[in-house]
């Protein structure tokens, strides 16, 4: 599922996972990683490391907050314009699967997925 994802998202140079922090973020921002991490139910360590890759492709900043001791992210105008352009393609791909598995399949699969 993840690659058919992937596939769909290449267009804006990131993939589902870095697709996903990124929508994280915006709802949540400005976000510490430790609440980011909290969020996505990912340790610090992984959601630092996902964070710096997202960071280098300059689509987030990571600055300091009111707790100079904790690193805060937020989105980039670069960052904006990939979730600007991706939401169509993320909305296709789930149009996609729904046409493709079904309805009743996808809520299925999506309460399955969220019991994880």
């Amino acid at each position: 599922m993840a690659a058919f994802y992937d596939e769909v998202m290449a267009p804006v140079g990131v993939n589902i996972a870095q697709f996903s922090l990124m929508r994280t973020i915006k709802r949540a921002e400005p976000v510490t990683l430790t609440e980011l991490g909290r969020l996505t139910e990912l340790d610090r360590s992984t959601i630092g490391r996902n964070v710096r890759v997202i960071e280098k492709l300059g689509l987030v900043t990571l600055g300091r907050g009111k707790d100079q001791r904790e690193a805060v992210v937020q989105i980039t105008e670069a960052g904006q314009k990939v979730l600007d352009d991706g939401a169509p393609l993320w909305d296709g791909a789930q149009q996609t699967l729904d046409e493709r598995l079904g309805a009743d399949t996808m809520r299925i699969l999506r309460t399955l997925l969220d019991s994880l």
